[in-house]
């Protein structure tokens, strides 16, 4: 999961793709591209978020210091939590791997609680069970709590 809310996020998506697909494997989807409202307690411009599925053969845990890596190369800044950002890049499934550190944790936790999350998903993953919950991405989205408006930004 992509996303961000500070400078040029379309030109920042379009570039962290090109850099994942040169340096980290081969991405075979892409979700549209969504608008949001912060998720989260701090007042902030909109986001931007879309989902890839990305075929890599770097484990888990090396992917995500890469991805890290990515974020700090468009300036990104973990000063407040759900504050803004110009890039967030979140790993949100690994095939059905779970994992629990404080790098990483899969699935990630809170999937089944954002519909922006769960939209791109369910453009790329539909059938994609939900190696926790058992339940599909699409049935997720349709049971999702979270109702922040989402709109796909072109």
């Amino acid at each position: 999961m992509l996303g961000g809310n500070q400078g040029d996020v379309s030109k920042t998506l379009s570039a962290t793709l090109a850099i994942i697909e040169k340096e980290l494997g081969s991405i075979s989807r892409v979700s549209p591209i969504y608008q949001t409202k912060a998720w989260g307690p701090i007042p902030q411009d909109d986001f931007l978020n879309l989902a890839i599925q990305l075929q890599t053969l770097f484990p888990a845990g090396l992917l995500m210091n890469k991805l890290l890596g990515i974020e700090k190369q468009f300036g990104r800044k973990r000063a407040v939590k759900y504050g803004p950002r110009t890039l967030d890049i979140d790993i949100l499934f690994y095939g059905n791997q779970s994992a629990n550190s404080e790098l990483l944790v899969l699935p990630h936790p809170e999937i089944q609680n954002r519909r922006f999350v769960l939209q791109p998903c369910a453009d790329i993953i539909p059938h994609f069970v939900h190696p926790k919950l058992q339940v599909t991405i699409s049935k997720l989205l349709a049971i999702c709590p979270d109702q922040l408006d989402l709109k796909k930004w072109n």
